[in-house]
């Protein structure tokens, strides 16, 4: 069997990778050539993103991997859902792109609303309702800054930005553009009517291409800085987790997944849209996957609780790795506080480690006084909340799901794995912890015709990467927790 290898620009909020993927002998192997660190940036009272010094890193790692001297068939970017870029003509950016957590989506949803209904918008798109989603942001650019939608000729989410910016067309790739709440799941469009009831310029959205639509090859000013003239550019699956879930190494029917990272995404693999009463009640949302395949999925807080209790105990000159937090934690009082992670004033940055405590004083519970303690409270909190929305999940789909795999970053947390399996009484499969990255590759693969399926994909991640497997354990105590967290939760 021929060799091949691919690299993945796979963007995360908090850093960024540059992937080399090799394929041969029915086996992926995959190797990081380059790492940055990623976030928001602070000016003028807002939180943007410096998507030009992004670049810069990808033509960084990009340079590194034509060092390998391996001949690269493809590449594609991956990101998360939701920030856009706005272009004009030939001006490849015309402001700094505003970060999802920034405070000018706060109230937007509402008042939104009172242009198209809810549950007009649900039927419409399917998609949870979040204040972050695109639709609120663009809303709240026709509010304070509509001349820069008059300027704008094009609008690109983040992973079909950086995929123009490397060969020069412009496209939606469909699972990207899915995450929006302006894409119809059931046209596989744009939302005309959203675009007419809101004012949105329609002419600025570009067309939208199934996932693993080539693009052409690599520009010619890009191939000369990085030396990979002769590289395909491939919209892959240009949503990070819709890249997960297509890597997910899963058998059968019984199954869903969690990507698990900043952000918990929680779901199954649907054929077609479900836009029900049971869907809308419990804030599920219908985003699209590889092969036109519906995620349906909850998208709820993650690792961004510890990500951000991290950050501030580094300020504070307590620095401590993600590894010495779990074993902290590991050796923290078992199931004494929880929180409600899911409550708003967890969502934004800032103050983490107080925010968690005064959740437990206001709710008459010990309050975790030590980092271990803090991080426990967070990691079993989880859990019971991966319970609670599988739960919901089986309830929508009428899905009976035995068995829970854990990838991305995550999976890496042995604590957060067995508090999973023990909250929800299923069995979790860890693994492979670059899922994202791994799923960009593979789906370049099938573009180029090197893998002939999903299921064949799936199987050569089984063959490739080994899995973790925890039992659940502690029944008696956990669910006992667990109506303990039900009340908090409300």
């Amino acid at each position: 069997m021929a060799d091949y290898h691919y690299l993945a620009c796979d963007l995360g909020a908090e850093s960024g990778r540059v992937l080399l993927g090799s394929f041969e002998n029915g086996r992926i192997t995959l190797r990081e050539i380059h790492r940055f660190a990623n976030g928001p940036v602070h000016i003028g009272g807002t939180l943007r993103w410096d998507f030009l010094r992004i670049f810069e890193e990808l033509k960084l790692g990009l340079k590194k991997a034509a060092d390998c001297k391996v001949p690269v068939s493809s590449v594609s970017c991956d990101s998360w859902g939701v920030d856009y870029a706005l272009l004009s003509g030939g001006e490849p950016l015309l402001a700094l792109p505003f970060h999802y957590r920034d405070a000018r989506t706060d109230g937007a949803m509402e008042r939104a609303f009172a242009v198209v209904p809810a549950d007009e918008i649900f039927a419409e798109t399917g998609i949870q309702f979040m204040p972050l989603n695109t639709l609120y942001q663009l809303y709240i650019d026709l509010q304070t800054r509509p001349g820069i939608l008059d300027l704008a000729t094009q609008f690109l989410n983040v992973g079909d930005y950086f995929n123009f910016l490397l060969s020069g067309c412009a496209a939606a790739e469909e699972s990207l553009a899915s995450t929006t709440q302006l894409y119809n799941p059931r046209a596989r469009a744009w939302s005309a009517m959203l675009m007419e009831r809101f004012g949105f310029p329609a002419r600025i959205f570009p067309r939208i291409v199934p996932s693993g639509t080539p693009l052409g090859p690599m520009a010619d000013p890009v191939a000369e800085e990085t030396g990979l003239a002769g590289a395909q550019v491939i919209a892959g699956c240009s949503h990070d987790t819709a890249a997960a879930v297509a890597a997910v190494p899963a058998e059968g029917a019984e199954w869903a997944y969690i990507s698990s990272g900043t952000w918990s995404l929680l779901g199954i693999e649907n054929a077609t849209a479900m836009i029900g009463p049971r869907s809308r009640q419990y804030n599920f949302t219908n985003e699209v996957g590889f092969g036109g395949s519906i995620r349906f999925l909850k998208n709820i807080v993650g690792l961004w609780l510890i990500q951000e209790c991290r950050r501030e105990w580094a300020i504070r000159g307590q620095e401590c790795g993600y590894e010495e937090l779990a074993r902290m934690a590991g050796e923290a009082e078992p199931l004494k506080t929880f929180i409600d992670p899911m409550e708003q004033s967890f969502l934004k940055p800032g103050g983490m480690p107080e925010k968690i405590a005064g959740f437990c004083r206001a709710s008459g519970q010990a309050v975790p006084a030590t980092p271990g303690a803090i991080v426990r409270t967070a990691l079993e909190s989880l859990a019971l909340l991966y319970r609670r929305t599988l739960d919901q999940l089986e309830d929508a789909s009428g899905r009976s799901l035995t068995t829970l795999h854990i990838v991305g970053g995550g999976s890496r947390n042995h604590l957060l794995n067995q508090c999973t399996a023990n909250a929800t009484r299923r069995a979790v499969l860890a693994g492979p912890a670059e899922c994202t990255g791994l799923g960009n590759i593979l789906v370049q693969a099938m573009a180029l015709g090197h893998i002939p399926s999903i299921t064949a994909a799936r199987a050569v991640v089984r063959e490739s990467f080994p899995l973790s497997r925890y039992q659940p354990a502690d029944g008696r105590q956990w669910e006992e927790a667990y109506h303990r967290y039900l009340k908090l939760a409300g």
